[in-house]
């Protein structure tokens, strides 16, 4: 308590003595806690005496530490007074300890009764309980519940705990400041379906690992990465070098590639990596759970005149919808060069001679056009990066995470959730129509839970309501599949199950320098395996050229970043 004492002499002596005597009789340590927060925030301070503060409250960090299962408590961290410091100071440390990552919640365990109760270590509070109360104070035929959390053992008398509480129809969330039990009341259940899945697997706890801080810091990490400005372009640069450890090394200029369209030949493969706006923002995350160093695809086809056309799925057309569209190259390249704002890397993949040759050119074209005009197909979005129950999901992404994010958009935008995944989880149990709750308590039913129901395969034949999936790589590859690419073993390949990253390892491309256009890559000093047409910034496709096509795959493959590293058959 001395050392207490001493740190509040520097901000006020008077106020210090006053707050002795309520430490001194309060009981509860939430409530010394309390009353130090409070005392602290009364007034402004001085930078003399900020400095005093931060040095003392360091030097107790060590002392009251050393024994940290004790009764002593350390009054701060130096995290918790980085909002006290100026701005100038706080920004730099508060960006090297959290990112955007931080925004998701942890699993930490489900409670579904007072007899199996759930323990567990939180960011502030050390020591955690919750036990289910079930209940009828309302009266109504199937009851509602009470979750009671018992919060000790803070770290320190500033921190607070964030969390986020989910079942299949419901997600709401509440903090903890003080040291003692809390409760948080279902005053009733929406259905027996709720009070059954409740009764039998619980109420999913997740915990924010950043605490209210880092919480609001990734807040502000995430929100430059969707904006259209030279900030958000560096915020996307910085969150990949940092989490998937990307170079992004500088090209020498022109940035752009004199290219020869003689030199490009039906079945060329049009890899592009946005990295400003909407679009870059939503394809770094892509990037970052599916290994992909690129985060959108099209393709190059010639008519029998010669004339360049590029098809590509994902095409905004004139109404602001995205769909399949067949453009003409000149067109195509001129809204990459001057009209899109992501500011796109773009690099061509040239075939090899031999896949070349066996390209049915004839049967490429006939898809290409059967396709024209139809939606841009979300449906595998999330399907085709999850292989395995647990061993697709970057940290501390899980199944749990992802079943009640689906939840609480279904509640924002459920139509957008029906497109999305709701369908496709349908059709893995053979069901029509039912909603996300019902399909989870459905595949219950069955024997799946949700992680195994996530790593069911997509098959390349559902038909949905607005018809096949055909998200930018999927169209390519059912291109390829069709033109005869993937022959003997086209029957046992489902392409809805390929991510960028799996096209662009596929052993169809170039692998002799001396074979690509003599304007490929001309004034860089890197010279690349394949042709960068576009961009400030070196692509990176690590992997390129090297998979053999083998039955079934991609539909059972870990792959955890930093690395991405997989087993050898896949």
């Amino acid at each position: 308590m001395q050392i207490l004492i001493t740190i509040l002499a520097a901000l006020d002596t008077v106020r210090a003595q006053s707050l002795f005597l309520v430490l001194s009789n309060a009981q509860d340590s939430s409530l010394q806690r309390i009353c130090l927060c409070s005392s602290l925030l009364m007034k402004p301070f001085s930078g003399f005496s900020i400095t005093i503060l931060l040095l003392l409250a360091l030097i107790s960090v060590f002392y009251l530490q050393s024994n940290p299962d004790g009764p002593w408590k350390t009054p701060f961290r130096p995290s918790d007074l980085l909002p006290l410091l100026p701005l100038s100071v706080s920004w730099p440390i508060l960006r090297s300890l959290y990112s955007a990552v931080d925004l998701l919640p942890t699993f930490v365990g489900a409670v579904s009764s007072p007899e199996s109760k759930l323990q567990w270590k939180g960011a502030c509070f050390y020591d955690n309980t919750a036990w289910m109360e079930f209940h009828n104070k309302s009266k109504s035929p199937y009851g509602g519940g009470t979750l009671h959390i018992k919060v000790t053992n803070a770290h320190s008398w500033t921190c607070m705990d964030l969390y986020v509480f989910a079942t299949p129809y419901r997600v709401t969330w509440d903090y903890y400041l003080l040291s003692r039990e809390h409760t948080l009341e279902f005053d009733e259940w929406e259905s027996e379906e709720e009070y059954e899945h409740v009764k039998h697997h619980g109420v999913s706890i997740f915990l924010m690992q950043s605490g209210m801080l880092g919480t609001l810091r990734a807040l502000w990490d995430v929100f430059p990465l969707f904006t259209n400005t030279g900030w958000g372009e560096n915020s996307n640069i910085a969150f990949l070098r940092k989490h998937m450890g990307a170079k992004f090394e500088e090209r020498p200029k022109p940035w752009l590639s004199s290219i020869n369209v003689d030199d490009i030949h039906s079945g060329d493969f049009l890899t592009l990596s946005k990295i400003r706006g909407r679009w870059g923002g939503f394809e770094t995350l892509e990037k970052w759970v599916t290994g992909a160093y690129a985060g959108h695809t099209a393709v190059c086809l010639k008519d029998s005149e010669g004339k360049l056309w590029v098809a590509e799925s994902g095409h905004e057309n004139d109404k602001g919808v995205d769909v399949i569209a067949i453009l003409p190259w000149e067109e195509w390249w001129d809204f990459e060069l001057n009209k899109d704002d992501s500011n796109p890397q773009i690099a061509l993949l040239p075939l090899h001679p031999d896949v070349r040759a066996k390209l049915n050119s004839t049967a490429a074209w006939e898809y290409a056009r059967s396709m024209d005009g139809k939606p841009y197909g979300y449906h595998n979005m999330i399907f085709s990066w999850i292989d395995t129950p647990i061993d697709n999901y970057p940290p501390p992404i899980d199944a749990h995470l992802v079943a009640s994010g689906m939840i609480m958009w279904s509640k924002i935008q459920p139509a957008y959730a029906a497109n999305m995944w709701n369908e496709a989880l349908n059709k893995r149990i053979q069901t029509e129509g039912l909603d996300l709750p019902d399909i989870i308590v459905e595949a219950e039913k069955l024997g799946l839970s949700f992680d195994k129901l996530l790593a069911i395969p997509e098959q390349d034949d559902w038909i949905y309501s607005d018809g096949k999936s055909t998200s930018c790589v999927a169209f390519i590859l059912e291109m390829y599949k069709s033109a005869g690419l993937f022959d003997p073993i086209a029957s046992s390949i489902q392409v809805n199950e390929f991510t960028i990253k799996d096209a662009y390892s596929l052993n169809f491309f170039e692998n002799n320098y001396s074979r690509l256009p003599e304007w490929c890559n001309k004034e860089d000093t890197v010279k690349l395996p394949f042709c960068q047409i576009k961009g400030r910034y070196r692509m990176e496709l690590p992997g390129y050229n090297t998979m053999q096509p083998y039955p079934h795959m991609n539909e059972k493959c870990p792959s955890l970043p930093p690395d991405y590293d997989r087993p050898s058959f896949c």
